[in-house]
């Protein structure tokens, strides 16, 4: 499993959507991706107030995995997350680190009363897991609009970058 990225399930994750990331993943980054062992949502996470997850407690759930030997740990979190300062998250990474997550309701459209679209929502996830396994390999945001680095502060954010990371990005 050395170079190995694993992608984890964080609470109730279609086994296909995880199925499809991890081939997708493998194709671009050109690294092994393996699906490890589903985990429950960490309790010590909800904010009963906001009714969401904090990122650092979903981020210390990921971290506490043994998985010996793995490059990367990505979570797949069926919850809505936020970060101190931030009203919600799409995904958050520890920087140059192993883990990272994405969170995935706020990336289907029917999260905001809109027809469900799976190819749109599935392109969503892609973008944010190459944002977030960027974060780990040590990139930080970018002001290119395009790249996948770029910060996605909205939705449309998200949809107008590409799964690419621009000249700059890639040099790191």
């Amino acid at each position: 499993m050395a170079g190995a990225i694993v992608l984890v399930p964080v609470g109730p994750v279609p086994a296909d959507l995880v199925e499809w990331l991890a081939g997708r993943l493998r194709a671009i980054v050109g690294q092994k991706v393996i699906v490890g062992e589903a985990i429950p949502l960490p309790e010590k996470a909800l904010d009963p107030q906001r009714r969401q997850y904090r990122g650092d407690g979903v981020l210390a759930g990921l971290q506490a995995l043994g998985c010996p030997g793995v490059d990367r740990v990505i979570g797949l979190v069926e919850a809505d997350c936020y970060a101190p300062g931030l009203n919600f998250v799409f995904g958050q990474a520890t920087v140059a680190g192993r883990d990272a997550f994405v969170a995935l309701p706020r990336l289907r459209e029917t999260f905001y009363g809109r027809p469900p679209n799976e190819s749109l929502f599935r392109e969503r996830v892609l973008k944010e897991a190459l944002h977030e396994l960027g974060h780990t390999w040590g990139l930080g945001h970018c002001p290119d609009p395009r790249c996948v680095m770029y910060f996605s502060n909205t939705l449309a954010d998200t949809d107008a970058k590409g799964l690419e990371f621009c000249p700059r990005c890639q040099e790191g």
